[in-house]
């Protein structure tokens, strides 16, 4: 997906969705730039969104966010609407835990869609095997690290310089130095992305 494409989908939604890592950090970001729906006539005055509206924009905001198609979109929430509990926080947990979350989480990644090509192309294992497939549910005290083969590479060595600042979640642990990291427990309620109003989302699949 090009830069542009990604940008209008921000703009579109109206948040930034850190569809593009750094630049959406930048004065360079759409959403500094212009903060208006994509088109011609997207500064003009925005149109009130229908009930269903509202809820589709809230649900096409996640499926962009964590880069998913509609049949998987709804395979997680469907797999959340038959466990216990919140189903909204099993939902977004779920969506955490993917391997390609998980790298992007841990600083491996500028966003999410570079952590899934880090994976397909083969740079991550878990556990010391090789996973090449970004929907792979991370658990506790798996172990993901960079191949020793790919650490060779100019973009994992300009990694270990600028991953100094990088933060991590609570439910991670981040060893720097090795671009190696646990999980130390499932994404708890601090963990899920903020700004996701789960309520929408179950109400629009529970049609």
């Amino acid at each position: 997906m090009q830069i542009a494409a990604k940008c209008k989908l921000c703009r579109r939604a109206g948040e930034k969705l850190f569809l593009k890592g750094e630049r959406c950090q930048s004065p360079k970001c759409a959403m500094v730039k212009r903060n208006y729906p994509p088109g011609s006539h997207g500064q003009k005055r925005r149109r009130r969104l229908s009930s269903y509206g509202i809820h589709l924009r809230e649900k096409q905001k996640v499926r962009y966010m964590y880069a998913l198609t509609e049949t998987q979109l709804r395979n997680y929430m469907n797999k959340a609407m038959n466990k216990e509990g919140n189903t909204g926080k099993l939902f977004l947990s779920q969506l955490e835990s993917r391997l390609d979350n998980t790298v992007y989480k841990l600083g491996f990644a500028s966003s999410r869609l570079q952590a899934r090509q880090i994976i397909t192309h083969g740079h991550i294992q878990v556990n010391g095997q090789k996973i090449s497939f970004p929907s792979y549910q991370v658990k506790p005290k798996d172990i993901i690290e960079i191949r020793q083969k790919s650490l060779a590479s100019n973009f994992f060595k300009n990694l270990k310089k600028t991953i100094e600042k990088h933060q991590t979640p609570s439910w991670l642990d981040l060893d720097k130095k090795a671009l190696k990291g646990k999980v130390i427990n499932s994404p708890q309620d601090k963990d899920l992305e903020l700004g996701i109003q789960t309520q929408l989302l179950v109400e629009f699949y529970a049609k």
